[in-house]
């Protein structure tokens, strides 16, 4: 390959570089404008019932519901686009905007949910909702570390042995992360469900 070839190529690797920084931080500005919506909205609420819903109330029972189909649509969706490369299902990137937006909007609703109160297994799933989110913000930075195009797919750059070295650390460092990270999710999907069921025999089965 001629010179000018390899100038090309890294020329067109640099603007879908360019592109992409320039969305990526799109669904982050997403969620804080639904968190304020809600927040506004929440408050709007605890001043019309001067009191904080309630998690069994009609309110608090809906933002639980939303919060947690948002949450479950973060874990699964995002996952199965991933195991397959229909491209009518839309672009990897988009996919990953929703799963990040879903991610840090539907935790933010289960909090609401609980009306501050984290005893029993209500507060082992905040507390796993709350480090989930957190482990999700360090997995996004290294994501965004490691170069890819715009449908979210690793790009192979001619780069020098230091660069090399530092995306190949990189790269480890995510997979660390994601060894991690599957297991809390699954451990706060195990502990929510358990709470969904413990709050349905109560409220249901024993009235």
């Amino acid at each position: 390959m001629s010179q000018s070839e390899i100038k090309g190529i890294y020329g067109q690797y640099e603007g879908a570089k360019l592109k992409h920084s320039r969305r990526t931080d799109k669904e982050l500005w997403l969620a804080l404008v639904a968190i304020v919506v809600i927040s506004l909205i929440y408050a709007f609420v605890v001043r019309w019932f001067r009191e904080i819903p309630a998690a069994s109330g009609f309110f608090g029972h809906l933002i639980g519901v939303v919060g947690f189909l948002l949450m479950l649509a973060t874990e699964t969706l995002y996952s199965l686009r991933k195991r397959t490369m229909k491209a009518q299902w839309g672009p990897m990137a988009g996919w990953l905007q929703f799963h990040i937006f879903s991610g840090i909007v539907g935790p933010f609703m289960v909090v609401l949910h609980t009306s501050w109160k984290f005893n029993g297994i209500a507060g082992v799933t905040t507390l796993l909702t709350i480090i989930i989110v957190i482990s999700g913000f360090i997995g996004r930075y290294i994501y965004t570390r490691i170069p890819r195009n715009l449908q979210g797919v690793e790009q192979l750059t001619s780069e020098g042995q230091a660069q090399s070295t530092a995306l190949a650390r990189t790269r480890r460092l995510f997979a660390t992360w994601h060894t991690i990270h599957i297991p809390i999710g699954m451990a706060l999907f195990t502990a929510a469900f358990i709470h969904i069921g413990a709050a349905l025999y109560y409220a249901t089965l024993l009235h």
